[in-house]
């Protein structure tokens, strides 16, 4: 492993951290503001969450997913909304498959989005506990006139005249993560970098259309058609800087909304609810977890050839994209939607690999709730299982 594969990993990990961290402080915000009356409401509203669950997950790339779980790990949408995110979402993967097919990557978006909405209704109606591997903490409200943080004109002033270390600390935390952004530390390539076997995701993708450059079947349409002829008709679709430059607005417009709060907010809310809370309780969990995960990845990665090790057999394939479907990353799916617009995968493949697969969204999962990170892959398999084998039969 590089310095530069460490590097790539460390960028990604502290994107994921910032995105995830970013979207507690502020929905952590706005619940205090409103008393918990937005959350409460929400709450009482199981199917809203389920609609709001699948919406956030067709959103392409991972923020809309992050924000669920975020919602989730404070009790405020349950298990099923959740599962609604994870089974709506494509990861990444979303943004290629519109660049690439756009018409079936609409078809796969909106057949995810019927499958999120009718698996998180099944799961309202059976389920007992829906909010599995949590503890009974939430929003951490509090009685004391403290928590309310109605400000006034001297507020700010006062904040500044009796000057914390704990703001202090904050106020550098958020100047840190925007020069970060600013200098291009952490500037959206995310989407851009593959980790297996150190490749970026624009050397895989030339890699593998350097090796298809002869004649092929359209798979969809029993066509024949130049691979060449193909992707120049597809136009410019391998340039990403418009993903990284919006990645890179969105941290830029949350921390400077978080660089306000921490401004204006009362002390108490800086120390009860992010310090002790976000940043003590859930900063360093989730830091760690994707980085350890994007190691271990990496590292697997390296030794396994996992576009090799695909098949001709569609049974085959579907399981192998079903296993892969299981990693938390954006980027080794890559290969199915490569494959698809190849025109040598059937749909119903690449549609039960977009099923399991979550890209980096239940990576913040995976470090909160290891047994909804489980629970959820498991009912993700199962029906990308009968997905993919029901399309394989009738040929899909």
């Amino acid at each position: 492993m590089t310095l530069h594969t460490l590097y790539l990993i460390l960028q990604q990990t502290l994107i994921i951290t910032a995105f995830v961290i970013g979207l507690m402080i502020i929905i952590e915000y706005i619940n205090v503001k409103t008393d918990g009356l937005w959350s409460k409401r929400l709450q009482a509203s199981p199917w809203v969450q389920i609609l709001i669950g699948a919406l956030m997950g067709v959103i392409p790339g991972c923020l809309g997913t992050y924000t669920i779980v975020s919602l989730y790990v404070h009790r405020v949408v349950n298990f099923p909304a959740l599962m609604a995110a994870l089974i709506a979402t494509a990861g990444d993967e979303a943004f290629f498959m519109f660049s690439l097919f756009p018409g079936d990557a609409l078809k796969i978006t909106v057949i995810l989005f019927v499958a999120a909405i009718v698996i998180g209704g099944i799961l309202q109606l059976t389920m007992k506990n829906k909010f599995i591997g949590l503890s009974e903490m939430s929003f951490p409200l509090h009685d004391e006139p403290e928590c309310h943080h109605h400000h006034h004109e001297h507020t700010v002033r006062k904040n500044f005249k009796n000057f914390t270390f704990v703001r202090a600390l904050l106020i550098a935390m958020c100047v840190m993560v925007l020069g970060l952004i600013l200098s291009g530390v952490i500037n959206g390539e995310h989407q851009l970098n593959i980790l297996m076997g150190g490749q970026s995701e624009e050397m895989a993708i030339e890699s593998f259309e350097g090796d298809h450059h002869h004649e092929v079947v359209d798979y969809h349409n029993h066509e024949h058609f130049d691979c060449d002829e193909h992707h120049h008709h597809e136009g410019h679709h391998h340039n990403h800087e418009g993903e990284a430059d919006w990645i890179r607005y969105t941290l830029l417009a949350m921390f400077s909304i978080i660089l306000v709060i921490v401004i204006v907010a009362k002390e108490h809310f800086l120390e009860e609810h992010i310090w002790e809370h976000v940043i003590k309780v859930h900063l360093p969990k989730v830091f760690l977890w994707t980085l350890g995960v994007m190691i271990a990845l990496t590292v697997i990665n390296y030794f396994v050839d996992i576009q090799g090790v695909v098949t001709k057999n569609p049974y085959i394939v579907l399981l192998i994209a079903i296993l892969i479907g299981i990693i938390p990353q954006s980027g080794p799916h890559l290969i199915f939607v490569l494959l698809f617009a190849n025109g040598t995968l059937p749909l119903s493949i690449l549609l039960a690999s977009s099923i399991v697969q979550d890209g980096h969204g239940a990576l913040p999962l995976l470090a909160e709730s290891r047994r909804a990170f489980v629970l959820s892959k498991g009912i993700k398999i199962v029906l990308g299982l009968a997905v993919g084998i029901a399309g394989l039969l009738i040929g899909f």
